[in-house]
């Protein structure tokens, strides 16, 4: 078995994208994925079904995810300033988050507890369907 890394250099390379070409296909996938959920009346959120298509886009076309990496690493280094909104939303709603804190408790305790189950399960089922061999290394 070769390694990931051997297979990824094998595979056909776009050269990098510049960063507004890239973001502009990003953006582009997250809005699809909008306007289908809109259109269809789907229950799930338009960046999901984005980041879903941007998925198959590039298992169909490697080479898209290669011209993506360097714009997608550098969003990934600063992530957590993503966050930065919606902590001043959490602020800008502490009377009701006080007023309701027990629910948002129970649903966060909850959601983990239901989570690691369907997480543990998938992989029980996973591992009984195809059991992991030795794992060869390029030293091999």
């Amino acid at each position: 078995m070769v390694s990931s890394a051997a297979n990824a250099k094998d595979l056909p390379t776009l050269p990098g994208l510049p960063m507004l070409q890239s973001f502009a296909i990003l953006l582009v996938f997250q809005l699809i994925g909008e306007a289908g959920t809109q259109l269809l009346n789907l229950a799930v959120p338009g960046p999901v079904a984005g980041m879903a298509l941007l998925f198959t886009a590039i298992a169909l076309r490697p080479g898209l995810g290669h011209a993506l990496r360097s714009t997608t690493s550098g969003l990934l280094q600063h992530l957590s300033m993503l966050f930065v909104p919606a902590g001043v939303g959490v602020m800008l709603h502490a009377g009701r988050i006080r007023q309701e804190w027990v629910a948002i408790v129970l649903a966060v305790v909850i959601g983990t507890i239901v989570t690691l189950a369907v997480t543990a399960l998938t992989i029980r089922a996973l591992a009984e369907r195809a059991p992991l061999g030795p794992v060869e290394t390029e030293d091999e």
